[in-house]
């Protein structure tokens, strides 16, 4: 049986930069979306018991099949060679810009949205659609850009920084809501049963931040060691990050009314709340957790730039996306051009996203949020099966690390995340069908802000470009010369 290679034409521009610790930081960068947070739990409380769940059905199975993948096919773009292997280079040109195309939308919407009424809020007021605003917001962006620029040698650290800083607030939070429950008692509700309409609310969302396991990667071959690293990194950025989830959602149900938690400020309104137990230091402690939230956004845009332009970049070498995107810079070791079609792409939608704000902010961030959500979960839709087609096509590869369970234990995971992964698809791209489907009462407009029309329009429409978009840049790579060495080879084990 054949073992599959893909020989990286831009190999000469990398360099193994990343150890395991740091491999471990830029997964917990990616994996923690603080911006999805109070989103989360705009469900009230059982939202707590939903991450639980999706947490032991969910999460430890994606974690299992991720580490197989990542560690079996350890090369540059990850989900792109695998794609690639799996079922050729349409679906996998398809497939990976779904994937790249999730990030910068979303730096470019919610990211941006929440670090810009996080700053006009807590730091410097400003009016939104003002010249502040659009400054903020643009000034965001292309930093974020810039970080996913700068050569991992540097970067790593800035990508460790705020991992750490992020991981440092959950915890300061969780400690100041444990200690002012004590002293003032529940805010909150703590009806934890579980409904069938708080399921269908709060998966799309769920599915979307406890994502990201592929995300490092991106960078395989600027990793030391992935065969050994990649499952040690999926182990414990997903312990992590299941705490990092469960515990902030846990701590905002319990110290605010359920009417009172929005997406768009539901984790600083708990912050702002609890740290009333500071007494006459809570205000600057506020401040400074204001600041920290704003750069922990940041870090978490640059955090997704460096793994998913490196996957856009790699479907450019291959000829999947326009060839002329797939060139790394050979100082800066850092796929540049895709770098700043990211940053075109982000200040495009912050913008358009901007000017069409015609409804309050937390319901254009629930939308702009809804879009990459549903991008990012199509994309998986072809990525996921790539294991057991791998598994079937390339059964003599070492694989470091296996699903347990055999043939059994492998079907059973990926069915799991599979069936997760399509429900949260469903319900982003066409919300309360399903609910009113099963008797579970939706009112369109009071859960989302806007009228149908209106979501379907920026969604549908904005899906349809970005499709359109991926089609295209592959019948322009399609009409430029391929080298024989840039495409996946089977070789003889």
């Amino acid at each position: 049986m054949s073992e599959p290679t893909f020989v990286n034409s831009e190999s000469g521009n990398l360099r193994r930069n990343l150890r395991r610790i740091d491999s471990i930081f830029l997964a917990i960068a990616a994996i923690i979306s603080v911006d999805t947070i109070g989103q989360i739990a705009t469900s009230g409380a059982e939202a707590v018991t939903w991450t639980a769940v999706l947490l032991v059905l969910f999460l430890f199975p994606y974690g299992l099949v991720m580490a197989e993948l990542g560690s079996a096919f350890p090369a540059e773009g990850g989900p792109f060679v695998w794609l690639r292997l799996a079922f050729g280079k349409l679906p996998a040109a398809l497939g990976t810009l779904l994937y790249w195309i999730t990030n910068p939308v979303w730096l470019g919407g919610s990211i941006t949205f929440l670090a810009a009424a996080t700053w006009q809020q807590y730091l410097v007021p400003a009016s939104p659609g003002g010249f502040a605003d659009y400054a903020f917001k643009l000034v965001f962006i292309w930093l974020a850009i810039l970080g996913a620029v700068v050569s991992l040698r540097y970067g790593k650290w800035f990508i460790a920084a705020g991992a750490l800083l992020k991981v440092g607030l959950v915890v300061l939070f969780a400690v100041t809501a444990a200690i002012y429950a004590a002293r003032h008692g529940v805010h909150g509700s703590l009806a934890f049963s579980p409904t069938i309409g708080g399921f269908l609310a709060v998966v799309p969302v769920l599915m979307f931040a406890l994502v990201g396991f592929e995300a490092p990667n991106g960078a395989a071959e600027e990793m030391h060691n992935p065969r050994r690293d990649v499952p040690v990194t999926v182990g414990v950025s997903g312990l992590v990050s299941a705490l990092c989830y469960l515990v902030p959602v846990f701590g905002i149900v319990l110290v605010m009314p359920a009417d009172k938690i929005n997406g768009l400020g539901g984790f600083l309104d708990a912050v702002r709340q609890v740290f009333s137990v500071y007494g006459g230091a809570s205000g600057a402690m506020l401040t400074l957790a204001a600041v920290v939230f704003v750069f922990v956004l940041l870090n978490q845009g640059c955090s997704w730039m460096i793994a998913s332009d490196r996957i856009q970049a790699m479907a450019a070498v291959d000829g999947a996306f326009p060839r002329w995107f797939g060139a790394f810079h050979p100082k800066l070791n850092t796929p540049l051009r895709v770098n700043l079609l990211s940053g075109v792409v982000a200040t495009v939608f912050t913008v358009v996203a901007t000017i069409v704000q015609s409804s309050s902010a937390s319901a254009v961030f629930a939308v702009v949020l809804n879009i990459a959500v549903s991008t990012l979960l199509l994309s998986y839709l072809l990525i996921f099966p790539t294991i057991l087609v791998l598994r079937r096509k390339y059964p003599s590869v070492e694989r470091p690390f296996r699903v347990p369970g055999g043939r059994v234990g492998l079907w059973v995971s990926s069915v799991l995340i599979y069936a997760w992964i399509l429900l949260g698809a469903w319900q982003t791209v066409v919300p309360g069908v399903l609910d009113r489907a099963l008797g579970v009462p939706y009112d369109f407009e009071a859960t989302w802000g806007v009228s149908r029309l209106t979501f379907e329009l920026f969604t549908a429409g904005t899906l349809a470009v970005l499709i359109g978009f991926g089609f295209v840049g592959y019948l322009i790579a399609r009409r430029q010369p391929a080298p024989a060495a840039e495409i996946p080879q089977p070789t003889t084990a």
